[in-house]
This record gives structure tokens, sequence and C-alpha cells, in this order.
């Protein structure tokens, strides 16, 4: 019975001991994991306070642009104030060059002559609506393996010209130029 009592109080030191080794062990682990987290702490606030940075800097670029974009409605209005417009009891002049090619299986130089007048005229129309009407631009590209395969880019303009005037022909070489012009008053603009 003594031997069992001695035994079971050297058991029972032991195993004093032993918790104490097993607390140190875990001490020195939750002191490892305190310092792992206020580690993940420290980068998320540098994370936190990089991210206000970024966004106080995207606003700035956000009203950068606000500005630039404001001054350049500006700059448009202006220049659409100062821009010569086409108003009422006042004309405007506009004078164009058409060019035309004489083709080569003509019967004569005379026909030569003929076909690139008749080709320059309609060059000096097309330039002169225009100018009044503008162009209408219609542009399409093709991309295939992030080249360009094909390209394409339509032009045209409709419009009515009525009272242009032929100033000068030149032939010389086998092309035909045509000097071409207009007065437009706001009544002839207006009814188109």
């Amino acid at each position: 019975m003594r031997y069992s009592i001695l035994l079971a109080m050297l058991l029972s030191v032991s195993s004093l001991f032993g918790a104490d080794k097993v607390l140190v062990v875990d001490t020195t682990v939750v002191e490892q994991t305190n310092a792992e987290l206020a580690a993940v702490r420290e980068e998320a606030a540098i994370a936190k306070m990089q991210a206000a940075q970024a966004k106080e800097e995207s606003q700035k670029t956000m009203d950068k642009l606000s500005q630039v974009r404001a001054q350049r409605e500006e700059e448009l209005a202006t220049m659409a104030t100062q821009e010569e417009i086409l108003k009422q009891n006042r004309s405007m002049h506009i004078s164009v060059v058409g060019q035309g090619v004489a083709p080569m299986n003509t019967s004569s130089p005379a026909q030569a002559y003929a076909l690139a007048k008749r080709a320059a005229i309609a060059d000096a129309y097309r330039a002169i609506a225009e100018k009044v009407k503008g162009v209408r631009v219609d542009g399409q590209d093709t991309i295939k393996n992030m080249m360009v395969q094909k390209s394409t880019i339509r032009t045209y303009v409709q419009a009515i010209v009525r009272n242009a005037d032929i100033v000068e022909t030149t032939f010389k070489e086998g092309l035909c130029e045509v000097e071409m012009e207009i007065l437009i008053s706001h009544s002839d603009f207006a009814q188109q």
C-alpha cells in the first residue's frame, strides 16, 4: 500500500512537470500565432491605406477629366459662336476644283477631252456637296488573330447642287481640271 501511494504521488508529480512543458510549448505556439496575426493586421492596415490612396488618386483623375471635358465643351461652344454661320440675309461663296482623267481607249482626242471634262465637273459637284452638306464616312475592319484582315472605308454625300458656275477649264496631259463656284444664300440652303 505504501508503494502504491508513493507511486501515485510520483505519477502525479511527473504529470505536473509534464504539464508545465506542455504549457510552455502551448505558450510558444500562441505567441507565434499572435505575432503572425499582428503581421496580418499590419498588412491589412497597409492595404487599406493603399486602397484609400488609390481611391483618392482615382477621384483626382476623375476631377481632372471632368475639368478637361468642361474646358473642351466650352472651347467648342466658343468656336461655334465664332465660326461663320450662314445667317439670314447673308450669302456664302464656295469655290472648288474638280479633276478628271481622260481614258486611254477613246476613238479621238475630242472624245478623251469630253470624257475628262465630264468627270472633272462631276468631281467638282461632289466637292461642293461635301462642303455644303458634309461627308458621311462608314468604316469597317475585319480582324482575325489580332491582325487586320480587311479594312473598308466608304464615304458618300447626298445633296442637290443648283446654280454652280464653271469659272475655268484646263486640260493638260490627259488631266482636266474644272474650277467651279457657287453662291449660297440662307434661303437656298434652308430649302434643301
